[in-house]
């Protein structure tokens, strides 16, 4: 950096004032601060703009070594996944060999054959937990028409 001290911008203000002369002297110093304020200006741009690099090269690295290592994990859950399904077909192929299923009785086919698909009564009301119907009102058990009226007039009687 230039060593400026008091004694030397004396002299550099006095050479200025002989050379340039009194008139011009200060058009000639507004014209130098802002030639100045301009380089400082660019030189603050390139350092950022270095500065913005350096980062967008961080950045990349940063970006590769993390998709570095995704693909080590991604291979290494893949190789369990396929030890694991290797395993559970072993453990599939002895448990389909030791089981028999035992034959249905002709009740247990019908009630299950009436029970089918999810537009039935039966299959939408049993869907439903006795606690959740419990706790909404809905009724757990069938009554009659006349049972029910029954027991609402006599309630409504007292």
């Amino acid at each position: 950096m230039i060593d400026l001290g008091v004694s030397k911008l004396a002299l550099i203000a006095v050479v200025a004032l002989v050379v340039v002369g009194p008139e011009r002297l200060p058009k000639v110093a507004r014209m130098a601060g802002n030639l100045f304020g301009r380089a400082q200006r660019y030189i603050a741009d390139v350092k950022s703009e270095v500065s913005r690099q350096m980062e967008v090269e961080e950045f990349k690295k940063l970006r590769e070594e993390s998709a570095s290592v995704f693909k080590e994990v991604e291979s290494s859950i893949q190789s369990t996944v396929n030890e694991a399904n290797a395993n559970l077909s072993d453990q599939a192929d002895i448990f389909e060999n030791n089981f028999t299923r035992p034959p249905l009785d002709e009740k247990e086919v019908f009630r299950k054959s009436i029970r089918q698909g999810r537009k039935s009564w039966g299959v939408k009301r049993a869907a439903r937990p006795v606690w959740f119907k419990h706790s909404t009102g809905l009724r757990s058990r069938v009554q009659s028409g006349a049972a029910r009226m029954k027991r609402f007039h006599h309630s409504a009687n007292k």
